[in-house]
């Protein structure tokens, strides 16, 4: 059995603001059953095809005993004078490789205290419930939003998993106590009606799916023209939130806003392969790429009918790119008064 008085100070000292401890135990199936049973998925197919493994980390790592889960605060206050396109946790370097660098860390010397450890870990990729195990470990709980929100940080936060094969000496109770109340801002701020209740999102009409994971089609009409000054990400259901009325600011470099967050939708609408291959690498928006991040710029365009837009839009007409063409002949049909 591990002491976590230990484990707290080393979380701690390799970059982590919150860790917390829950019982490897089975998830209850319901909640994510259900999820993918309304559609609500998606084409996100991978979500459903390693469900069991999700419901289970004993099926990731036999003998499973402990999920520890962390927090990162991530939010900086710098914001561009035009206002940054891009949602707020994608402005500086790939949290993935942020919070993966800290979890192999953290890793590494927790294995020299207890040699033979078997750990299964992930930052936003494995099949894990990251939010789950959040609240489960006492950090938060989940929001109406579908967000995960905690007492210090609210929901400017990313998360990282890791399991282990031995118990500690002191587990969380579950989740902290919902602060949501009554309250129904994101619900009805929401610009596509994608948070359907009961901390629940349609990932369909969400648009950070939309402009992230929605990556070989054109984007469904209705929500083109939601695209306002927001091309990658969405972060509207947390600047409404009274929860992060007092935000607080993330002060490691790694989350400061990188020079693509001073680019506007006509700029990276305009981007060429050799300015994306300078801006974008080491950035979560690298996972949009190249088509999809122009595709998204230029529907943003032709939803602000911006007439200095126009000879832009009329050269990206004829892209090599079917997702850049056809959005940029949209986005022209939308300048005609």
């Amino acid at each position: 059995m591990l002491p976590t008085a230990p484990l707290r100070d080393l979380a701690r000292s390799v970059g982590f603001d919150l860790v917390g401890f829950a019982r490897a135990e089975p998830i209850e199936p319901r909640f994510l059953l259900s999820w993918l049973e309304a559609g609500y998925a998606a084409d996100m197919d991978w979500m459903g095809e390693r469900a069991e493994e999700r419901l289970d980390v004993g099926r990731l790592l036999p003998g499973a005993k402990t999920v520890i889960s962390f927090v990162n605060n991530y939010y900086r206050d710098e914001e561009p004078s035009k206002g940054s396109p891009i949602a707020r946790y994608a402005r500086g370097r790939d949290y993935h490789s942020t919070l993966r660098d800290r979890m192999k860390a953290f890793r590494k010397a927790i294995i020299q205290m207890a040699p033979g450890l078997g750990t299964y870990g992930s930052v936003d990729s494995g099949p894990l419930m990251e939010k789950v195990w959040a609240a489960r470990a006492g950090l938060g709980y989940v929001g109406k939003n579908g967000c995960f929100i905690t007492e210090p940080f609210g929901s400017w936060v990313l998360l990282a998993t890791l399991v282990i094969d031995v118990e500690v000496d002191e587990y969380a109770d579950g989740p902290t106590a919902d602060r949501c109340g009554a309250c129904r801002r994101c619900l009805v701020s929401c610009p596509t009606g994608a948070l359907v209740g009961n901390s629940q999102v349609n990932a369909g009409a969400c648009l950070s799916y939309q402009t992230i994971e929605n990556r070989e089609r054109e984007v469904p009409e209705p929500f083109r023209f939601k695209f306002n000054n927001l091309i990658f990400g969405c972060d509207i259901c947390q600047q409404v939130c009274p929860l992060n009325r007092k935000p607080v600011f993330a002060e490691h470099p790694r989350f400061a806003p990188r020079a693509v967050a001073e680019l506007g939708t006509l700029e990276l609408a305009g981007l060429t392969t050799e300015q994306y291959e300078q801006l974008i690498p080491g950035t979560a928006l690298a996972r949009a790429r190249y088509d999809v991040l122009r595709r998204n710029a230029v529907y943003a365009l032709g939803v602000a009918r911006q007439a200095d837009a126009r000879h832009l839009l009329e050269k990206l007409s004829d892209d090599s790119s079917e997702l850049v063409r056809s959005a940029a002949q949209w986005a022209l049909r939308q300048l005609v008064p």
